[in-house]
C-alpha cells in the first residue's frame, strides 16, 4: 500500500489539494504602504499578546506524532504502517495548519488523526475490491490521467511532478498515486456505472457558485476597515457549464465512492491501533 499523501479526499480531486497547498505560505498579507495594519487599527499591542512583533510571523503550528504506533491499522490481513499514515497526517496537517494561522483556530489534531486513518483504511478496501474484480490500469491510462490532472492545475505534466516533488513526492509515488486514484475512479464506475449532470443540477450549482460569490463581495477585506469588496460579475451560465459539469460529476464520484468505502468497511475486517 502507497502513501496517499494528495488529499484526504478518496475521489478524484485529491491532487488538487496537495497542488494548492504549493502556492500558500500560510502568512497574512502586508498592509499596503501607508495603511495601518489590522492589529494597529484595533490599538493591539503585538508586544502585549494581542499579535506578533513588527517582522514577525506566528510560530507554526507543529505535527503531533507521539504514540502513533508501528502499525496504526490492519485491514483484511494488510498492515497500514506508522510510515504510511506519517506520510499522509503531515502533508494533511501542512494544509490545515495554514487553514488555522488564518483562521486563528487551532488544529484539532485527534480529529484530523482520525480523518486521515479513516481516508487510508478506506483507500485500502477500495483497492483489496478493485483487485477481487480485476480491475488494473494500463501505463498509458496513467499518462493520460497525470496529464489531465496537471492540465486542471493549469500545469504540464512535467511541473506538476516538480511540484509534488518540492512537497518531498517523488515522480514514482506521484503515478504510483495517479494509478491508484484511477483503479479506485473505475472501481466505482464498476459499480455505479457513469456519472452525470443534469440541467437541473447544473443550474442548482450555478446559483449557489452565484450566491457565493455575492455573499463574498459583501465581507469587508482584510486591512479595509470593513470596507466591502467590489461585486464581481458572474460569468454566464453558458460560459462556466462545462466547469459546472466537472464539479457535479466528481461530487457525485466522491459521495458514490465514500459510500461504497463505508459499505465495504461494514463487512471488513478492521482493527485500528491508533
Amino acid at each position: 500500500m502507497q502513501f496517499r499523501t494528495m488529499g484526504m479526499a478518496i475521489g478524484a480531486t485529491g491532487f488538487a489539494l496537495a497542488v494548492a497547498a504549493c502556492g500558500g505560505s500560510g502568512g497574512s498579507e502586508a498592509a499596503p504602504e501607508g495603511q495601518e495594519s489590522p492589529a494597529a487599527e484595533q490599538g493591539q499591542d503585538p508586544a502585549a499578546g494581542g499579535g506578533t512583533a513588527e517582522g514577525e510571523q506566528p510560530a507554526a503550528p507543529e505535527p503531533d506524532l507521539e504514540g502513533v504506533p508501528d502499525v496504526v491499522a490492519d485491514v483484511n490481513g494488510t498492515e497500514i504502517t506508522k510510515d504510511e499514515f506519517t506520510g499522509v497526517y503531515e502533508s494533511q496537517f501542512q494544509q490545515m495548519a495554514m487553514q488555522s494561522q488564518a483562521s486563528g483556530q487551532e488544529v484539532d489534531q485527534d480529529k484530523l488523526k482520525s480523518d486521515t486513518l479513516d481516508s487510508l483504511i478506506g483507500v485500502e478496501l477500495l483497492e483489496q475490491e478493485a483487485g477481487d474484480r480485476g480491475i488494473e490500469v494500463s501505463d498509458s491510462q496513467i499518462e493520460e490521467a497525470l496529464t489531465e490532472t496537471a492540465e486542471k492545475n493549469q500545469m504540464s505534466a512535467d511541473d506538476f511532478i516538480a511540484a509534488m516533488e518540492e512537497q518531498g513526492m517523488p515522480e514514482d509515488e506521484v503515478r504510483s498515486q495517479v494509478a491508484s486514484q484511477e483503479t479506485v475512479g473505475q472501481l466505482v464506475e464498476d459499480e455505479n456505472g457513469g456519472f452525470e449532470a443534469s440541467d437541473d443540477e447544473l443550474k442548482e450549482a450555478y446559483d449557489q457558485a452565484k450566491s457565493q460569490q455575492e455573499q463574498m463581495a459583501q465581507q469587508p477585506q482584510q486591512g479595509q476597515q470593513g470596507a466591502p469588496q467590489q461585486p464581481q460579475e458572474m460569468p454566464p451560465f453558458e460560459e462556466v457549464k462545462p466547469q459546472l459539469e466537472d464539479q457535479v460529476t466528481q461530487q457525485k464520484q466522491a459521495e458514490a465512492t465514500d459510500a461504497l468505502a463505508t459499505e465495504l468497511r461494514e463487512g471488513a475486517d478492521v482493527t485500528v491501533n491508533l
